[in-house]
């Protein structure tokens, strides 16, 4: 009688084969057949778009699909957080006065003239701000003349 009855392992295995060619079997009629899909007009945001990615699906079904996925509004909202998703060509431009202060601006983007005429105003500034603070020492109160 006990070799009648079958050990505990040789029967695990054997019922751990049969459910593996069953799964099998069911996964191969599943791929075979594409999944049911709703009509596309009816596709919301909060549809399930999964079968659309089903390998069965024509491409151009999928294409439609994903369009109207991202059509959402929500998709075109760029995330606030993410460095490189802002419009930065939308920034003032920098004036014609603080250019000219520029060292790499006077030798890369203006000609001799301008360059010229930078460096005469640069100097003039830091000359009326030489004479400014000789001013405003010799002025100082509590100071005596000697």
């Amino acid at each position: 009688m006990a070799q009648e009855k079958e050990n505990f392992l040789g029967r695990w295995s054997r019922l751990k084969r049969e459910q593996e060619e069953k799964s099998v079997a069911q996964k191969n009629e599943s791929q075979d057949q594409p999944p049911e899909l709703p009509p596309l007009d009816k596709l919301t945001p909060d549809s399930e778009f999964s079968g659309f990615m089903h390998p069965k699906v024509e491409d151009a079904l999928r294409r439609a699909a994903l369009k109207k996925l991202f059509a959402d509004p929500h998709f075109n909202i760029p995330d606030p957080y993410e460095a490189y998703s802002g419009d930065w060509t939308v920034g003032e431009p920098i004036p014609d006065e603080m250019l000219a202060t520029l060292n790499q601006a006077r030798t890369l983007l203006f000609s001799d003239q301008q360059k010229e005429e930078a460096d005469a105003k640069q100097v003039a500034e830091e000359q009326a701000k030489i004479a400014q603070q000789q001013a405003k020492k010799d002025d100082e109160p509590g100071r005596q003349d000697t």
